[in-house]
């Protein structure tokens, strides 16, 4: 277990310096002024190619964003789950530690989606009822990539019916999969906003699954 928590921590920096190199590179490379608006985007011959490839799905979009509630409805069933352990053990302490890191887990993720609202790095290809959105990196995409596999992570450790696990899987891994790919297509994100989702996501939740094996590990001791 010792080794798997680095291996997780070292797995997870790299991807979280791979995400920072990223969105560098995405600010010095191929700058355009070929966004809504003539707003600049980078890697922009690449991008403008995949969005005229794609086209822009409205439908699609739309109902990406409303599946995008999923994710948040799970966040706040584990967060319900976490309150009653407090209420029932009458001590923060006593809460599962789990819970805790996916709690702390899940105010990261805010963090990350609310500081790239506050700084663009892209806008959003098209305008979305008449307004100019941060696009970078998709915070939908993000908000999946970060909630879904914790899904099924908990589950897998809670759940003592295979039958369950095994469902919880792969619906986890379904919606994920239509969800990028509908964030992808729908033409609403640059190419390179949905691949920095990607990088992040991943490098965060890494990090997250190797604390909770180090937590998990200090309390079997």
């Amino acid at each position: 277990m010792k080794e798997n928590t680095k291996r997780l921590i070292i797995l997870g920096s790299i991807f979280i310096a791979v995400f920072v190199i990223w969105t560098l590179l995405i600010q010095k490379i191929d700058v355009q002024p070929l966004g809504a608006n003539g707003t600049n985007i980078g890697f922009a011959t690449v991008n403008s190619w995949f969005h005229k490839l794609t086209g822009v799905h409205m439908e699609l979009y739309n109902i990406t964003d409303w599946l995008g509630l999923v994710p948040i409805f799970i966040c706040m069933l584990f967060g319900v789950g976490g309150f009653v352990q407090l209420i029932k053990r009458s001590s923060l302490l006593k809460v599962d530690c789990d819970i805790i890191i996916l709690g702390i887990y899940y105010i990261v993720v805010i963090f990350g989606y609310l500081f790239f609202e506050m700084i663009p790095i892209n806008y959003r290809p098209v305008l979305i009822e008449g307004f100019l959105e941060a696009s970078y990196p998709s915070s939908t995409t993000l908000l999946v990539l970060c909630v879904m596999p914790t899904l099924s992570e908990q589950i897998n450790r809670r759940a003592k019916n295979a039958t369950v696990k095994s469902i919880v899987k792969v619906f986890a891994i379904c919606f994920s999969v239509f969800m990028v790919l509908g964030r992808l297509i729908s033409g609403v994100h640059w190419f390179t906003d949905i691949v920095g989702s990607i990088i992040l996501s991943s490098g965060l939740f890494c990090i997250y699954k190797a604390v909770v094996l180090f937590c998990n590990k200090e309390k079997n001791k």
